[in-house]
């Protein structure tokens, strides 16, 4: 396979598999839409990935990297609409918006610091990159204690397989992704991702469902 055609299908590969990602949290939104409720729904994820998605995407902008901007611009607006409908069925709305104020601030002043203060585009490129790279990889570590709680409670209730497979996969594409290009940034942050979708991987295999509800019978 020539290197054009290669660069393509992984280009391909990473859309496919970050959407399909992004794309879980439908299921959510369905459940918010037809209950009217958020119940269990939880709001943060969908917050962070949306400021994730917005640097990515301003990151891709200025590296002019076609396969970001696509991505992060999709998953922003499907962010972005999980958070309106969460926000729109959320009774109480006060740490909610607390939460998302605050965000928007560091979000504002981060593209204020980057675009005016950092006129150095090579400069602002790597810094950038930089921030995106740590944020990302405190999203992909920030569920470790869910995993310790599996552990603990030794039930994968919690865990969503869909979302472990598709993970695994989009963090798998984007690291090869950012190896072909040679670009740190998109490479390293994605490393994390590989090694919490296998310990999820091996919790759902040590742990399976038909064991979690053998176990919940014996403490009740």
């Amino acid at each position: 396979m020539e290197a054009g055609a290669a660069d393509a299908l992984l280009s391909a590969l990473c859309v496919a598999f970050t959407l399909g990602m992004f794309s879980t949290g439908l299921s959510d939104l369905r459940h918010m839409w037809m209950t009217r409720r958020v119940d269990s729904v939880q709001f943060l994820p969908f917050l962070t990935t949306d400021v994730n998605n917005l640097s990515w995407l301003s990151y891709g902008t200025l590296k002019g990297d076609g396969t970001l901007i696509v991505v992060n611009a999709v998953g922003a607006v499907l962010q972005t609409l999980y958070i309106v409908v969460y926000l729109h069925y959320c009774p109480r709305k006060g740490t909610e918006l607390l939460q998302t104020a605050a965000l928007l601030g560091v979000l504002l002043m981060g593209f204020g610091y980057f675009w005016v203060l950092v006129p150095n585009v090579e400069a602002r490129l790597q810094q950038l990159g930089l921030f995106c790279s740590v944020f990302t990889i405190s999203m992909y570590l920030s569920p470790l204690a869910d995993l310790a709680r599996v552990i603990q409670t030794k039930s994968t209730q919690r865990l969503s397989f869909s979302l472990t497979i598709t993970t695994l996969l989009t963090s798998a594409s984007w690291t090869l992704y950012g190896f072909r290009l040679r670009d740190p940034y998109i490479m390293v942050p994605n490393i994390p991702g590989i090694l919490t979708s296998l310990i999820r991987l091996w919790l759902f295999w040590k742990y399976p469902q038909e064991q979690d509800r053998n176990y919940q019978l014996l403490q009740t």
